[in-house]
């Protein structure tokens, strides 16, 4: 019979009155014999030797368990410490003495910039150089680079794709401009899995909270749901509010057990005539929530370390939310982003030197105490540690409406920062440069999917062998582009 006529009866056959079976209408055909037929041809299809897990191979979909990369990794965790609103790289890791030499002189008409600018403007912050690389560094991380230049890498050949945050805000953090996608957590928690059941794989701190359009940077878009970071308001110190409803106020762990197994059974039920990635998402939450009761009030609880920790990390809530970051890394987590200048952004188009002072005022210390923390506890040379925002600023003074100097510098994304840290990084090096006034990348310029192909490889992945399939095509982080920078790789 033609495979046509086939369907056809199978969609005009009554139901069965004895078996009760309903009629398989078109949806549940196709995706049954996604299920049926579709797995006789997936050993074929799928030559990936089990390392990059497709949905269909998944009971649920978007499994937590632990899972090999496709080769020895350097790192097993990242921490991103992710500066919102672009800070300067001309005022931090990028010294550019020509600045001075022309401070109030124009610098040419081929600058091109988002809003009007004017002459030079150097850096009101003193540089000196540090560690046994003699990497030059501004006071603004003095104590970072004090202690752990030796240890840091600065990229200072960044490049973005255009002068806006939002479209850059996503290029960095989920390797597209424009289009939704799974933001760099996410794959990462795809790729690993975790290796704490019990707290989130994948964890995005920012004190105060930002917009609803900006939760996009932790997306999991269309990767599983379970790959989404859990987002924590970092500002709160009392459990309840720093972890909303974790506990039942009103029934016993083994009373929610009972109903997460009677809701589970229903879940399975339903799910058993269709796929629904929304569905098992929504199982894996209720799951992982319950779990969460045992482990996440003491990986949260900074007040169980002792005081000699809380000295060197220093007050605040970046301190706080660092030191969190810490327990949670040691605990399995592998992806941890911390968000800093939600509510006093780095986008300092005016008065850029107090901004910037106490801005930096509030994470270097931080950093620098992570750092030593992670050496102390045996994790720093497996923990890949991230630095930077989504662009970085313009050498020229950005100009007020009426034409005057506001002490301030516009959007740059021509060239900028980012240092990395930990597993799989060469400590002590510099690679790529702007131009001798910090305008543009000139040598060696590295894009965004640079950036990511380097870290993934750190992570024990071909960029290009991690993908998704989705609509028809293999999605990765990297799209179609990226190469691993291996000069900064130890």
């Amino acid at each position: 019979m033609p495979h046509n006529s086939l369907l056809q009866n199978l969609m005009q056959s009554p139901r069965n009155p004895d078996l009760d079976l309903p009629i398989l209408n078109r949806r549940s055909l196709l995706t049954r014999s996604a299920l049926g037929l579709g797995a006789l041809g997936l050993a074929q299809v799928l030559q990936d030797d089990g390392r990059v897990l497709a949905a269909e191979e998944q009971p649920i979909h978007g499994s937590l368990d632990a899972r090999p990369p496709h080769f020895r990794p350097r790192a097993k965790r990242v921490i991103h410490f992710f500066l919102n609103g672009g800070p300067s790289h001309v005022d931090t890791f990028d010294h550019k003495p020509l600045l001075e030499k022309y401070a109030g002189q124009p610098l040419g008409d081929n600058l091109r910039t988002e809003r009007k600018t004017g002459a030079a403007f150097p850096s009101p912050f003193e540089f000196q150089k540090y560690g046994q690389s003699g990497i030059e560094v501004s006071e603004l991380f003095a104590k970072t680079a004090s202690q752990h230049m030796d240890d840091i890498a600065v990229i200072r050949s960044m490049y973005a794709q255009v002068p806006n945050h939002e479209p850059s805000l996503m290029l960095m953090n989920c390797g597209d401009s424009v289009q939704p996608r799974p933001s760099m957590g996410a794959w990462v928690l795809y790729g690993l899995g975790t290796e704490n059941q019990n707290l989130p794989g994948f964890v995005a701190m920012c004190p105060n909270g930002l917009p609803i359009k900006d939760n996009e940077n932790w997306q999991s878009a269309f990767l599983p749901g379970a790959y989404q970071g859990t987002y924590i308001d970092s500002q709160h110190q009392e459990m309840s509010k720093l972890i909303e409803n974790i506990e039942h106020p009103q029934i016993t762990t083994q009373a929610q057990r009972r109903q997460l197994r009677l809701l589970a059974q229903i879940n399975a039920d339903h799910r058993a005539t269709r796929i629904d990635q929304r569905l098992d998402a929504r199982i894996q939450c209720f799951e992982l929530a319950f779990r969460m009761q045992q482990d996440a009030a003491e990986a949260f609880d900074v007040g169980r370390e002792p005081k000699h920790i809380h000295s060197m990390y220093g007050d605040g809530v970046h301190a706080r939310q660092t030191l969190i970051a810490r327990r949670l890394l040691e605990r399995g987590v592998r992806y941890v982003q911390l968000w800093h200048g939600a509510g006093q952004p780095w986008d300092n188009h005016a008065g850029l030197e107090a901004a910037h002072r106490s801005l930096a005022g509030q994470i270097d210390q931080p950093i620098a105490a992570l750092m030593m923390d992670l050496k102390q506890r045996g994790m720093f040379e497996d923990t890949l540690i991230l630095w930077g925002g989504e662009f970085g600023r313009t050498p020229t003074v950005e100009l007020s409406g009426d034409g005057k100097p506001q002490s301030g510098r516009d959007h740059n994304h021509w060239g900028f920062s980012v240092w990395l840290a930990g597993g799989g990084i060469k400590g002590g090096t510099t690679y790529g440069a702007t131009d001798d006034i910090g305008f543009k990348a000139v040598e060696n310029p590295v894009s965004v999917h640079d950036l990511h192909a380097t870290m993934l490889h750190c992570l024990g992945f071909d960029h290009k062998q991690l993908t998704f399939r989705y609509a028809g095509r293999d999605f990765r982080l990297t799209d179609v582009h990226g190469n691993v920078i291996r000069e900064i790789l130890s």
